[in-house]
């Protein structure tokens, strides 16, 4: 049940010291946050253009997961997502569609969300669109102009990158090694490597600014919405590894040197490449996947499977058949559970005695599993203990050396292993689906009762749900509802 805070067994669920490995030096660090119990978390969001793929929902379960997992251990997690909602690719796209470039970024952005919700991707607390922060992104390129870290041209406003002496230090290059940048040529540029701010151009969407009508910039969106937010320092800073140059080190310079603070970021965190049959995934190649054609063809729980199996940072190989293996590992559990409840069901009372090992060895489990992931938030070695644990388990039952006890806490141990790691590990639990699809349809009437503006209405069903112990948090285009276990 989502939200639910499961049932603890045995030891303090904080148990140990957490690491972290930072892009920044190259290092696990241990994980320190700036406000003690408080973790503010940016990471990068779509330019919702087109349909999500892949390699998106890769790198969007793992932070997932990382924010399961910090909540778990106690803290406060205010996980921050933009979304690009103004950018070049959407107003080409939109004029071939004939269409505006906001109702273009609007589909695609209520696609995006919808794949997510079906990935179970429940932890982001706000999705911000760039098109909402222009204020804040226009002041924060006057305050780089004023320090002088910034300049005005005919075209637009520019970064001086030879002005930040820092440069570079995410990817650990020099400014003579950065040749490639996701920017146009522009003559009108001090160096073949500033990067843009403000884009002058009067075709929509443009926005009056100090600098004429124009659009942002890629990169300035982000620092300006995570300022906006959380500040000009913060915990931690995802995405994919291709966004460290020159995405990462741009928000670095426009956040360093508009603050005057360092550092940015305390832990900058980069998934792996995900490869297709061993290639780049590409339209090109013709092995281009989206999410939706994914879920199409399999459950959810598969996906993420295979993505957990590989560590977040590492390079990640789909095809077709490296996902039967996690189709396989998950009815190994599954088999598992509905041996434990036929056991429950019926159980003889020479299973009554149980063990004492037994359960040590439950309580070794758990504390391995989160050794595991305080450890880099090692998911792969995290699921080998799982499977350690199924095959110790299937042996106490063999040998008869449980008790009811003991196999209550085996299912209530593999609901929390499923929590942190947002995998069902449970079977035959129909009245909590039912209750989780009838709280969905609930939300989505609500939701078009609030596109029609129906406020009234669509809080009184909030309050309502509220009463019922559902907490309804809204986002932007989507809402996440939590459910409070009753004591």
């Amino acid at each position: 049940m989502r939200g639910c805070r499961p049932r603890y067994l045995g030891s303090n669920p904080n148990p140990g010291l957490m690491m972290i490995y930072n892009t920044l030096s190259g290092e696990k660090e241990l994980f320190e946050p700036i406000h003690k119990n408080r973790v503010n978390i940016f990471v990068c969001g779509p330019t919702v253009y087109d349909e999500s793929h892949i390699g998106h929902a890769r790198t969007y379960i793992a932070f997932d997961v990382i924010a399961r997992y910090l909540k778990y251990r106690g803290f406060s997690v205010f996980y921050l997502q933009n979304i690009t909602d103004v950018d070049d690719k959407i107003i080409r796209r939109a004029s071939e569609l004939g269409i505006t470039p906001i109702e273009l970024a609007r589909r695609f952005e209520k696609r995006y969300l919808e794949d997510m919700c079906a990935l179970g991707i429940h932890n982001v607390n706000l999705y911000a669109r760039a098109t909402e922060h222009i204020p804040e992104i226009i002041e924060q390129i006057k305050t780089l102009i004023e320090k002088g870290f910034a300049y005005e041209t005919e075209t637009g406003v520019y970064f001086d990158e030879t002005k930040f002496e820092d440069f570079g230090k995410l990817s650990n290059q020099t400014i003579e090694d950065l040749t490639e940048h996701r920017i146009e040529p522009d003559p009108t540029k001090r160096n073949p490597g500033d990067f843009s701010l403000w884009k002058k151009r009067e075709e929509e969407p443009a926005w009056d600014s100090p600098w004429g009508r124009g659009r942002p910039g890629w990169h300035i969106e982000d620092t300006a919405i995570a300022n906006t937010y959380f500040g000009p320092q913060y915990d931690l800073h995802g995405g994919a590894k291709d966004l460290i140059f020159p995405h990462h080190e741009a928000e670095i310079a426009q956040m360093e040197a508009s603050s005057g603070k360092k550092p940015m970021v305390r832990y900058w965190m980069h998934t792996g490449f995900l490869n297709v049959n061993g290639e780049k995934m590409s339209k090109s190649l013709g092995n281009f996947m989206t999410i939706r054609e994914l879920l199409e063809r399999y459950e959810p729980d598969v996906f993420r499977f295979f993505v957990l199996s590989t560590h977040y940072r590492s390079p990640i190989n789909f095809s077709e058949e490296a996902l039967e293996q996690p189709k396989r590992s998950l009815e190994r559990i599954y088999n598992l559970i509905r041996t434990i409840d036929g056991l429950l069901d019926g159980m003889n009372e020479e299973y009554m005695e149980g063990d004492e090992e037994f359960s040590e060895k439950l309580i070794d489990a758990k504390n391995k599993f989160l050794d595991a992931m305080d450890d880099d938030f090692n998911t792969p070695l995290a699921l080998s203990l799982i499977f350690d644990l199924v095959r110790a388990v299937n042996r106490y039952i063999d040998d008869k050396k449980v008790s009811r006890e003991a196999l209550r806490d085996v299912k209530h141990l593999f609901i929390e292993f499923g929590e942190i790691l947002g995998l069902k590990l449970s079977v035959g639990d129909s009245k909590e689906d039912l209750t989780d699809d009838l709280i969905d349809l609930i939300i989505e009437i609500r939701q078009k009762l609030r596109d029609k503006k129906d406020w009234e209405f669509s809080d009184d069903i909030r309050s309502r749900l509220r009463d019922l112990n559902v907490i309804l948090e809204d986002g932007a285009g989507i809402s996440n509802y939590y459910m409070l276990k009753r004591v």
